[in-house]
This record gives C-alpha cells, sequence and structure tokens, in this order.
C-alpha cells in the first residue's frame, strides 16, 4: 500500500536540525524531498561531531537526512536561481529556516512563491517568528531558545545554576510542530484548494511543549518550583531512588490506589495508618520522612529486579538508562523504531540504523530504507525531472521524481 505522503514534493531550503527533522518525518511518510543545499559544502550538519571521518556524513546528518535528494544551488547566481524557481513551482511544500528577511532577499519569499505556484504550502522556520517585533531578527539556535524559553530554569535541584537539556530538544519539537503544520494545511488544500503560509518559531513551539509548565503560571501567577528528579505532581514517591546494585530506578506512583500498591509490594502496608502518609497532601509535607523510609527498601534489591517486578505488578517503575543501553532495550523489536540503512564509505560500518518516526500504523506507516544523499548527488534526475515535467503540465509533473 503505498504510504500518506507518497505524491507530495517537499522543496527543502531548510539546514541543521529543525526544518530538516521536520521534511525527514514527512519523507518518513512518503514524501518526495528535494534538499536543496549551498555548493562546496552543503548542509552544516554533514560535519557535525569531533569525528573527521565522517565529514560530508555525519551521524547527526544521517538520522534526518535518509531518502532525500540533493542538488547544491548558489541561490546568488541567477541561473541557479531560477532551477530553485522551477523546484518551487513543481512541488507542493517550501519549507525554510533562514534567518527573516534572508529568503525574502534571494526572491523566494512567500509573495513570491504563490507568484509560481498558487497552491503551494510555504512553511518558514526561525527563531522568534516572522511578526514584525523586536525579537524577530535575533539569532537563535537550539540552546538560546531553551534559554529564553524558561526551559533551561526548570531542570535540576532548586539550588542548581540553569541546566541545557542534553540533546537539541528545541530543534527536534519545532520540527515536529513544522511537520505538523505542514501535513494540516495540506489536508485544508485537498479540502478547499488554495496554498498557505506557515510561520513557525521555535520560541514559540516550546512554550507550546512546556504547557504543563507554562499554563499553570498563566491560570495562578506563580511560576512552578524546580523539583529536581520529583515528578510533575510533586509526590516523594515520584522520584529517583538508588537500588542495591547501585543502578538508579524511577519511581511514578502518583494516585493513591498506585501507593496502597506500592506499599502492598514492599510489605509495608502498616505505613497506612501513618498519618504522615495518609493522602497525597501529607504525603507532601512529610516526603523528606517518606523518601528516606523508601530509599532503605529499595537498596535491599537491584534495579533490574525492581522495575521488572514492580512493573509486572502495575506500579509505574523504571530503570534510568543511558542511550546506549535504550537502544537496545528489550521494548524495541517488533516496533520498527531502528530502520536499517546502508551509507557508502562510513569507516566502521556501512549498515547503519536510523530512528523511526515513533508511531505505527495498522494500513500503512513510516518507513525508510535509502540513505542520506551526497552533496549534489541527484542533479541530474532533478534536472530531469524539472524538463521532462514542463510538456506534463504542474499537476502531473509532481509525479515520478
Amino acid at each position: 500500500m503505498a504510504q500518506t505522503l507518497k505524491d507530495i514534493v517537499i522543496a527543502d531550503f531548510s539546514h541543521v536540525m529543525a526544518g530538516p527533522f521536520a521534511s525527514h518525518l514527512l519523507r518518513l511518510m512518503g514524501a518526495t524531498v528535494i534538499k536543496i543545499e549551498e555548493p562546496a559544502r552543503g548542509d552544516a550538519m554533514r560535519y557535525y561531531g569531533e569525528d573527521r571521518n565522517y565529514d560530508g556524513m555525519a551521524p547527526a546528518f544521517i538520522g534526518v537526512n535518509a531518502g532525500k535528494k540533493s542538488i547544491a544551488l548558489d541561490l546568488k547566481d541567477p541561473e541557479q536561481l531560477d532551477i530553485a524557481r522551477q523546484i518551487i513551482e513543481r512541488s507542493d511544500v517550501l519549507l525554510e529556516n533562514f534567518r527573516p528577511g534572508v529568503i525574502a532577499r534571494l526572491g523566494l519569499d512567500y509573495p513570491a512563491a504563490k507568484a509560481l505556484n498558487p497552491e503551494i504550502i510555504y512553511c518558514s522556520v526561525s527563531g522568534y517568528g516572522q511578526t514584525d517585533s523586536a525579537q524577530r531578527d535575533w539569532p537563535a539556535i537550539d540552546n538560546i531558545v531553551q534559554a529564553t524559553s524558561g526551559m533551561m530554569s526548570l531542570g535540576g535541584e532548586p539550588d542548581d545554576p540553569p541546566v541545557r537539556v542534553g540533546f537539541p530538544v528545541v530543534d527536534t519539537l519545532t520540527g515536529q510542530t513544522a511537520a505538523f503544520a505542514i501535513v494540516a494545511a495540506l489536508l485544508r488544500r485537498e479540502r478547499s484548494g488554495g496554498g498557505e503560509f506557515i510561520d513557525v518559531a521555535m520560541f514559540d513551539a516550546t512554550l507550546a511543549f512546556m504547557t504543563s509548565a507554562v499554563v499553570p503560571f498563566l491560570v495562578t501567577g506563580k511560576a512552578l518550583r524546580r523539583t529536581g528528579n520529583i515528578g510533575y505532581s510533586g509526590q516523594p514517591t515520584s522520584g529517583i531512588f538508588e537500588a542495591s546494585d547501585g543502578r538508579k530506578i524511577s519511581l511514578g506512583v502518583v494516585q493513591q490506589r498506585q501507593f496502597v500498591s506500592l506499599l502492598k509490594h514492599l510489605g509495608h502496608e502498616d505505613w497506612l495508618d501513618d498519618p504522615r502518609f495518609a493522602d497525597p497532601d501529607q504525603r507532601r509535607k512529610h516526603a523528606s520522612e517518606l523518601h528516606d523510609a523508601l530509599a532503605e527498601v529499595f537498596k535491599t534489591r537491584t534495579a533490574l529486579e525492581w522495575e521488572t517486578e514492580m512493573s509486572g505488578d502495575g506500579i509505574p517503575c523504571g530503570m534510568v538508562r543511558d542511550v546506549s543501553e535504550a537502544a537496545q532495550f528489550a521494548h524495541l523489536p517488533g516496533r520498527k523504531v531502528k530502520l536499517p540503512i546502508s551509507v557508502a564509505g562510513l569507516p566502521n560500518s556501512e549498515t547503519v540504523e536510523i530512528v523511526n518516526a515513533g508511531f505505527l500504523m495498522s494500513e500503512d506507516g513510516p518507513m525508510i530504507n535509502e540513505p542520506p544523499p551526497r552533496l549534489d548527488q541527484h542533479r541530474d534526475e532533478i534536472l530531469e525531472w524539472l524538463n521532462g515535467s514542463r510538456e506534463q503540465g504542474l499537476k502531473n509533473s509532481r509525479r515520478g521524481i
């Protein structure tokens, strides 16, 4: 069965992470993605990382560019700019993440693209959006927006300095937001026709992602306190404990019935008669006493034993793993989370795995088995498609590349 976005063509002028991750999600659902890169070096993410043996095909680049088609264009050269215009004319979606104003100076902003293709879905990704504001032209990358959005203020213990989330979470969630908006615009176009301009700001997307922290402030006027490893509920039974082998477990007991089940499992049902632990409010007031009592119990078994036994009993519990352990978790087989692809010329192995979109579908779904492109790899194919499509008309030209 054909994938949902099989006949959709994306003209992708984006680079590094947020934009390419958006087009990666669309590619996983079957869209054709034409990656327009600058000549000579291409996307800067081709060189991310410390191991120069991967230059041109860095792991970070592989992860979000598999199956795309690359053409290198100097957009300041009139002839090559004309090729970009032809690609836009024959595409369904234009995606870009230049700083505001840059793509307008190149003559490829939304009004120009719409004049070429009235049906174009045009998505701009930037730090603070395209609307007129003092912040519009501020440069922004992932860690900057983690700072300005308040995200850095939420992690860690109350007296810790601000802490960056240890991966480009803002770029990733912004890419997901852009992909969601593009699919929504494509559905609207299918129903009623016409193009669309989508303005995605990293800052805005981050606040939306942080709804559970932002809305309580908007409602009460009180900012959330940093709680370290204590969960959103504020319960002392939603935190980190050390097991007998020194490994850590994360407990997520936030409801009264879960607390009762926990004490039964631990053999301490007598604690239910202790007024300090009688209900959630009392447990919050006496958090340190309850935490200390639980800590002694959890030191009697290994982390894996606690995880296996309590999870089996319906008690939320998980062993703290690093990324290398999570990538080999027993849950993964059958979930199609890891997709194998062959990438020629890598120093260790040409067979590698990338991460899928994170969901399964019964009829079709996200899937890819093609490598990321070498810079300008598909120039001849794309130019042939453009030349051949002139006689076929715009609708038919979106097929067959």
